[in-house]
């Protein structure tokens, strides 16, 4: 189902996201390339499917939409989640036959992408630890003097440790478990309880996503308000995603201009002393 090719191109994006030698930094690859919603898109060219993977990719992009990296601690590295998970996921909907925008799918691609972020914490942390190697190479050959190998610790050799703990692993695990998707057809059957349970509780864990993000935004309960006004205007005008954000700016640029007037009401005249206005 997925070819060697593509294959190689899901290993060559998962390294290519994970560097930031090669994606100008960690903004335009971790926090962008590396991120489900925006990994989709160019899953999606590779498999001929942008759509597809794209609706596979929402409940992903949910589960991990708060998820950061305080002091290089990760709990997930999203580029097995984004390169990994997306196409697998991918790959099993479409041999069972499952709208891919449907619930079943969705947990299915739940579950798929909470399982395979474990995946990419080894290849964060195997990376790290091989860059640590050329590092200490890097020291010692400056004790003598080698300034030369600065651009190679700094350049060359990282991209050495992305190919061997990112490309390659992305590129067989992708090609082999995609050809592995019809034995866990068989095995598992999609009517069966198990899996029924296993879409179930992939379904409830983007629910945790939103949970941990309303921890990281909400400061006191009467924020939620807000949080609750939004989802039932949503859902009783049926907004799309974009006419949401548009109903959110205007809300935002209301509220902005409302604290400008009560600080401008704090903040007294302009221009008049105290002192004189005693006077």
């Amino acid at each position: 189902m997925i070819s060697w090719v593509q294959a190689a191109l899901l290993g060559l994006m998962s390294c290519c996201a994970a560097s930031t030698i090669a994606c100008l930094g960690t903004t335009v690859g971790n926090y962008t390339l590396n991120r489900p919603l925006i990994a989709s898109v160019f899953v999606g060219l590779i498999l001929g499917d942008v759509k597809g993977c794209i609706q596979i990719a929402i409940p992903m992009q949910i589960i991990y939409i708060a998820l950061v990296t305080p002091g290089g601690t990760v709990a997930a590295d999203l580029r097995a989640v984004s390169y990994i998970g997306i196409p697998l996921a991918w790959a099993l909907a479409k041999s069972q036959g499952l709208d891919l925008g449907g619930s079943e799918a969705s947990g299915l691609a739940g579950a798929l992408g909470a399982m395979v972020g474990t995946v990419g914490t080894v290849q964060f942390y195997g990376t790290a630890m091989m860059n640590l190697v050329w590092q200490h190479i890097g020291w010692a050959r400056l004790d003598k003097k080698d300034f030369s190998i600065v651009g190679k610790v700094e350049v060359i050799f990282p991209l050495i440790s992305h190919l061997l703990i990112s490309f390659i692993p992305v590129m067989l695990i992708v090609y082999y478990g995609a050809d592995a998707v019809d034995q866990f057809k068989e095995a598992l059957p999609m009517g069966s309880w198990y899996m029924k349970s296993l879409f179930t509780l992939g379904s409830l864990l983007p629910a945790v996503g939103i949970a941990i993000l309303l921890k990281s935004v909400v400061n006191k309960a009467t924020d939620l308000i807000f949080f609750l006004f939004g989802f039932t205007l949503a859902g009783s005008m049926h907004l799309t995603l974009i006419a949401a954000t548009a109903v959110g700016a205007v809300f935002a640029l209301i509220n902005y201009q409302m604290t400008m007037i009560r600080n401008r009401a704090a903040a007294g005249p302009a221009g008049i002393d105290d002192d004189e206005e005693d006077i």
